[in-house]
């Protein structure tokens, strides 16, 4: 069990950035390659891909070291080139967690992500860790690219599927969520926050049975700056934090999902480095994770997660890589980790 380095410092909170909030982001690890040369990388693909045995070192060296928009002028220039789709000669060269990974890099970032929830929706059980992730830890903007692209994918609006998918509390938060939203202002309203502080209070720790409602109306509606300020305040009143009460009050995906919230409007790169070290603990790693995250948020904050890692664990993500991850796929992720 993790104690969150954050639980003390809840008025360090209030200053700090979040992912959730940024509107560049410079905290990637990987960046647009200044020396980059479409036509170059289009014949060493195809020399990797067409040439007897597939050049692993080859496509690993291209596509983790461009942006994504820089993938993307490859794939279109490869197609020209060959007549063939980049993805799907990829495809057809690798497999398993590599194959993934690949795939993962050169697929547009709404567009991945869209397939994440397709992934998490469409198979045997709804896959809710997934859902959760996604929606408690992207911003409004990233969720309206990821709703676009699931249209155009399936002809369908994510909302009208999740709906057919999630039900009952947890449900009702995941859709709020999904709906991309959530209050955008800077101005922190220091009475709402004591008011919305008292009636989670009132909902929760001080009444016989939960009122869910008025936590899910709250978490996931009000604004990145106004929640931490209700943090504070609920702290002073309650003398527990947020996510105790959550975490002694309720059980489940709906617990699951109020807690990833609460953690997310802290500190999003925290609360996905625990994810990643979830995900390599134990028996056997979670490469899905693994290869989600670290895609996912290479161009956003992957430093800052790196950062998150080292201060939550004691030891940097690219050590934990080295010892959990192997052969071409661990070298993918490594490669985009970079090392501290």
């Amino acid at each position: 069990y993790i104690v969150w380095t954050l639980k003390d410092d809840l008025d360090l909170l209030l200053d700090s950035p979040s992912s959730l909030t940024m509107t560049s982001n410079t905290r990637g690890t990987v960046k647009d390659n200044p020396s980059f040369k479409v036509d170059e990388d289009v014949s060493a693909l195809k020399k990797a891909i067409e040439g007897l045995g597939t050049t692993e070192k080859t496509l690993i060296e291209v596509l983790t070291q461009r942006s994504n928009a820089q993938r993307q002028l490859i794939a279109q220039a490869y197609e020209k080139a060959t007549g063939r789709k980049l993805v799907d000669d990829l495809k057809g060269d690798t497999h398993g967690d590599f194959e993934d990974v690949l795939v993962a890099l050169v697929t547009p970032p709404a567009v991945f992500d869209c397939h994440e929830v397709i992934k998490a929706i469409k198979g045997a059980g709804t896959t809710e860790s997934i859902l959760t992730e996604i929606f408690a830890s992207k911003s409004n903007k990233q969720i309206k690219a990821l709703s676009e692209a699931y249209m155009a994918e399936t002809g369908k609006s994510v909302l009208h599927d999740l709906k057919g998918e999630v039900s009952g509390d947890y449900g009702k938060a995941l859709l709020i969520l999904a709906e991309g939203k959530r209050d955008e202002s800077t101005h922190v309203d220091t009475a709402k926050a004591k008011a919305d502080a008292k009636a989670l209070y009132e909902a929760g720790e001080k009444k016989w049975g939960t009122d869910e409602d008025k936590f899910i109306d709250i978490l996931c509606h009000r604004s990145i700056p106004q929640l931490r300020q209700t943090l504070v305040e609920y702290k002073e009143i309650s003398k527990k934090t947020l996510q105790e009460s959550i975490e002694s009050e309720m059980s489940g995906n709906l617990e699951t999902l109020l807690v990833a919230v609460v953690k997310c409007v802290k500190n999003v790169p925290a609360y996905l480095a625990e994810r990643l070290f979830k995900s390599m603990r134990g028996a056997g790693t979670t490469e899905s994770v693994l290869t989600r995250i670290i895609v996912s948020r290479s161009e956003i904050d992957l430093m800052d997660i790196r950062a998150e890692y080292k201060k939550l664990f004691g030891y940097s993500l690219y050590s934990q890589l080295e010892s959990e991850v192997s052969g071409c796929y661990g070298d993918v992720l490594k490669h985009l980790c970079g090392q501290d």
